[in-house]
Order: C-alpha cells, then sequence, then structure tokens
C-alpha cells in the first residue's frame, strides 16, 4: 500500500493498474484517520484488487514482438471497422490513428480524429466494436449523457454487455 499526502480535501483509495492499494490523504490527516478509513472500505478494496489482478492475468504485459503484432493488427482491422460503422451511422471523420495509450481504449476530438490503442485489440470483437462505435457516437454528442447511450444502443444494443468485456470479466 502506497500513501500520497497533497493539499486535497478528501480522502480516497485507489487500486493501480498494478493491483496496488493507493491511499490519496490530505496532510492534516493522522495515520490512524486513514487506517480506521482502510477499515471501512476493505470489502471494496479486496473486490477492486481481486478484479484488477485478474485482469493483469489476462492480459498480461505484452513484449515488443506482442506490441508489434497488435500495432499491425490494429492498423489492418480499425480503419475498416470505423468506416463500416461510420457509413451505418451516417456520420463522417477526420482520420484514424493508431496509438500506444494504456489508459484508454479509444477517443475522439471535437475537430473528428478519431484515435484507437493498439491494445484494443486483445479483446473480443464485440468490445472493439463497441469501442468503434463509442467513438463514432462522440461526432454527434461530445459527451457521455443519457443521449450519447441511446445512440450507441441504436447500433448496439447489447453495448452493456460488450462494454462489460473491456473489464476483463467474461
Amino acid at each position: 500500500m502506497k500513501i500520497l499526502r497533497s493539499n486535497r480535501r478528501t480522502l480516497v483509495v485507489e487500486i493501480t493498474k498494478n493491483a496496488e492499494t493507493l491511499v490519496r490523504a490530505p496532510y492534516f490527516v493522522s495515520d490512524a484517520e486513514i487506517e480506521s478509513f482502510l477499515k471501512s472500505r476493505r470489502a471494496w478494496i479486496e473486490k477492486h484488487t481481486k478484479a484488477m489482478e485478474e485482469r493483469l492475468r489476462k492480459y498480461p504485459e505484452p513484449d515488443e514482438r506482442e506490441v508489434k503484432r497488435l500495432l499491425k493488427l490494429a492498423k489492418e482491422t480499425l480503419p475498416k471497422l470505423t468506416q463500416k460503422y461510420a457509413e451505418m451511422m451516417g456520420v463522417s471523420y477526420k482520420s484514424v490513428k493508431i496509438t500506444h495509450a494504456k489508459t484508454r481504449f479509444g477517443s475522439c476530438s471535437k475537430a473528428g480524429s478519431i484515435c484507437y490503442s493498439l491494445y484494443l485489440m486483445r479483446y473480443p470483437m464485440p468490445a472493439i466494436e463497441y469501442v468503434v462505435v463509442h467513438e463514432l457516437c462522440h461526432l454527434r454528442h461530445f459527451n457521455h449523457s443519457a443521449a450519447f447511450y441511446r445512440e450507441i444502443e441504436k447500433y448496439l444494443p447489447d453495448y452493456k454487455i460488450r462494454k462489460a468485456l473491456l473489464s476483463g470479466k467474461d
């Protein structure tokens, strides 16, 4: 467990991408208060640590050869899939770029540039299609409002199941 103290006002706990417990605490909070806080959230910490460990087990850090393979596959797959869904949805985008991002599977700029992480290719096709449709829906709704998710649902009625695949849980 790691404790980071700063000028923040609230005490929070998070599970990192490496399945480690991280506490963010204000300077004025005592060690005893942090300990009490952690005890009160023990079940949440255990649940999320286990989930992250499972994700790490299923999707370990790839070696250089695997990264090259994923990049090639992403370049072959994602532009075509984006074009297919854009035509189906009646939207247009500026470009598709493949990145090495590790913390997000996709992004869409207001100018219509769509970026996908090569790591998305480690997931099943229904999850990949969800990310593509998700990013294309941002061309109509540049937010995560109820209207945005209704738009996704028009094209992927089972989007919640597809989205869940990205968490590493089957």
